[in-house]
C-alpha cells in the first residue's frame, strides 16, 4: 500500500519554496523606496515571519491582513502561508464595518496590519471584535505588536512547503458585496494550484520578467507572486496606483510586464502627461477584473500597441477562466476587443439558460464553468453554495454571447440586466455603443423603476473635458445601432463614476442614487 505523500499534489507553496533555493543572490522585489530584495533575503523574511507566527501563543488559526502596498505584505502573507494559517485579505479602501463583517463571518483572531496607516482601525476593531486574540503591526504601534521588530533576532530555516490535504481551506476570500452581504469565498490548496499553473500555462509572459505591482498586493497585486518566480523574474512594488508613479517605474526599471484594471489603463493613456515618459520595454499588460471598453482598448492598443493579455475569472474561479491573447486583440473587430477571450485548458466552460441547458452560439448564456479551479463554496452559506453550484456547474453570473470561432463575450451581470417593456437589456451593450462618441470618456447603464415600462434604461455619462455632448445626441446613437428597446429613456452627465474596490463602476450604488427615495 502507498503512503498518501507519494502522490502529494504540489501547491503554491511548493513553487515558491523551489523558487526561491535557485539563484538566491538574484534579485526578486525591489520596494519604492530603493529596498532591494534576493530570492535568499525573501525566503529568509519568510522564515523568519513564519517561525514568529507559529509561536504565538495561542496558536493563530485564521488571520488577516489589512495593509497598503509594502514589501511586509510578502514576508507576511506567505508566512502565514508557510504557517498553514487560512488567511483573509482586507481591502485597503474599506470600512471599519466592513472589516468587522469579515473578522466575525470568517472567524478571524489574527490580524496583522500597516500601523503607519490603519493604527486607529486596529484600535477600533480590538475594541470591538473580541475574537481577535493577537494584533500585530507592521510598524510601531500603539495598539499591537510590532511584528517587523520582533522577528529581526530569529534565525531562518530553510523554507519547506508543508503537507497539506489539496482539499483543506488555503484561504477566504470575500466577494464585493454587490448584491448583498459579502460572501466568504474558500479556496483549497487545489484551486490556489490549479490558479497558478494557468498563469504558468496560459499568460504571455516577457522572456525577461521586470513585473510592476501598482494593484493592492493583498489582492491581485500578489497574484503572480509564484509565477514571477518560477519563471525567473522579479517584481517592483509601488505604494499603490498613481498614472504618472506607473510610467516613471516603467522608464526607470524598464518594466516588462504589468497587471492593471482597465480604470488604470485608462488613467494613464488619458493623462496629460502621457508621452513624457519611455514606455517601451512594456512588452505586456495583463487586464481583467472589469469590462474594458472596446472603444477605449482601441485607443489604448493604438497608443501602447499590441501588448494587451485579457484574463476573465472571479474569486469564485481565481483569474483564469478564460484569456485573449495579445494577437487576438482586433482593432479592426470591435466584437473581438469587446470579447473576454476563450476557455484555459484547465476549466471546462459553457453558456447555460435558467433551465441548465447551452444555448446555441449567438444566444445569450451565463457563463458556467466546471474543474479543478472551482472554489470549495461560500464560507457558512450551504443554501448560496448549492445555488451557485447548482446542476454541478459554478453559476459566474455572468451573462455571455459566444461567437462561431468560440469567443465569449459578456454583455451583462445575470443580476444587473434590464427588463424593460418585458424585452431584456444588457448593460454592457449599451455603454459600449455610448463611448464609442468620441466625447464619450465613460458610461454606465442601469435600469431604474418605471410606472411604464417597469424598468427604463438609464444612462450616466463622463465626458471629456471641455466637450458638451447633447442627450439626445447619445440616445439617438444607441438607437441607431441597437434598436429603441435599448437605447436609454434618460442620460445625466458626471464628473466621475462610484467605484467598487476592483475599480468596477459600482451598480448598486448607482441604482440607490437614481432609484426613488
Amino acid at each position: 500500500m502507498t503512503s498518501p505523500v507519494l502522490h502529494q499534489s504540489i501547491t503554491t507553496l511548493d513553487m515558491i519554496a523551489q523558487a526561491l533555493a535557485r539563484d538566491t543572490d538574484r534579485l526578486v522585489v525591489q520596494g519604492a523606496d530603493g529596498e532591494n530584495v534576493s530570492a535568499a533575503a525573501l525566503a529568509d523574511q519568510i522564515s523568519r515571519y513564519q517561525q514568529y507566527l507559529e509561536g504565538l501563543t495561542p496558536a493563530p488559526t485564521r488571520a488577516a491582513v489589512l495593509s497598503r502596498n509594502r514589501i511586509e505584505v510578502l514576508y507576511t502573507s506567505n508566512a502565514l502561508n508557510f504557517a498553514k494559517i487560512v488567511s483573509t485579505a482586507l481591502h485597503p479602501m474599506g470600512s471599519v464595518e466592513d472589516y468587522l463583517y469579515v473578522i466575525n463571518d470568517a472567524g478571524i483572531d489574527t490580524l496583522v496590519y500597516d500601523a503607519a496607516h490603519y493604527d486607529e482601525t486596529a484600535r477600533a476593531l480590538k475594541e470591538r471584535a473580541p475574537g481577535l486574540l493577537h494584533l500585530l503591526s507592521m510598524g510601531e504601534s500603539k495598539v499591537g505588536s510590532d511584528i517587523v521588530e520582533a522577528v529581526e533576532g530569529i534565525d531562518p530555516k530553510p523554507l519547506v512547503a508543508p503537507v497539506a490535504d489539496p482539499e483543506a481551506l488555503f484561504r477566504i476570500a470575500y466577494s464585493g458585496g454587490t448584491t448583498g452581504s459579502p460572501k466568504g469565498i474558500m479556496t483549497s490548496y487545489r484551486a490556489a494550484a490549479v490558479s497558478a499553473m494557468i498563469q504558468l500555462m496560459s499568460w504571455e509572459w516577457p522572456e525577461d520578467i521586470r513585473h510592476l505591482v501598482c494593484a493592492p498586493l493583498s489582492h491581485a497585486g500578489a497574484s503572480v507572486l509564484s509565477t514571477v518566480l518560477v519563471r525567473g523574474g522579479s517584481m517592483v512594488v509601488l505604494p499603490g496606483f498613481d498614472p504618472v508613479g506607473v510610467m516613471m517605474a516603467v522608464e526607470k526599471h524598464r518594466i516588462t510586464s504589468v497587471l492593471m484594471v482597465p480604470t488604470m489603463v485608462i488613467a494613464m493613456i488619458d493623462h496629460p502627461r502621457f508621452g513624457e515618459f519611455d514606455l517601451s520595454s512594456l512588452e505586456v499588460i495583463f487586464y481583467g477584473a472589469s469590462a474594458f471598453p472596446a472603444s477605449r482598448l482601441k485607443d489604448a492598443i493604438g497608443k501602447l500597441g499590441k501588448i494587451f493579455f485579457q484574463f476573465y475569472g472571479q474569486a469564485e474561479a481565481p483569474m483564469s477562466v478564460t484569456v485573449m491573447r495579445r494577437d487576438e486583440h482586433d482593432v479592426n473587430d470591435m466584437q473581438r476587443l469587446a470579447s473576454c477571450g476563450r476557455p484555459t485548458p484547465m476549466v471546462r466552460v459553457a453558456l447555460l439558460d435558467d433551465d441548465c441547458k447551452e444555448v446555441p452560439d449567438g444566444d445569450p448564456g451565463e457563463i458556467c464553468v466546471r474543474g479543478p479551479l472551482l472554489m470549495s463554496g461560500y464560507l457558512g452559506k450551504p443554501e448560496e453554495t448549492s445555488k451557485a453550484f447548482e446542476g454541478d456547474w459554478l453559476h459566474t453570473g455572468d451573462v455571455a454571447i459566444r461567437a462561431p470561432d468560440g469567443f465569449l463575450r459578456i454583455v451583462d451581470r445575470k443580476k444587473d440586466m434590464i427588463v424593460t417593456g418585458g424585452f431584456n437589456v444588457y448593460a454592457r451593450e449599451v455603454e459600449d455603443v455610448l463611448v464609442e462618441h468620441p466625447q464619450v470618456r465613460q458610461a454606465a447603464v442601469i435600469g431604474v423603476p418605471d410606472e411604464k415600462w417597469g424598468e427604463a434604461v438609464k444612462g450616466i455619462v463622463i465626458v471629456e473635458p471641455g466637450a458638451t455632448v447633447d442627450a439626445s445626441e447619445l440616445i439617438a446613437l444607441v438607437r441607431d445601432r441597437k434598436g429603441a428597446v435599448q437605447a436609454p429613456k434618460s442620460i445625466d452627465f458626471v464628473d466621475s463614476l462610484p467605484l467598487s474596490p476592483v475599480g468596477k463602476p459600482d451598480k448598486k450604488a448607482l441604482r440607490a442614487q437614481y432609484s426613488p427615495k
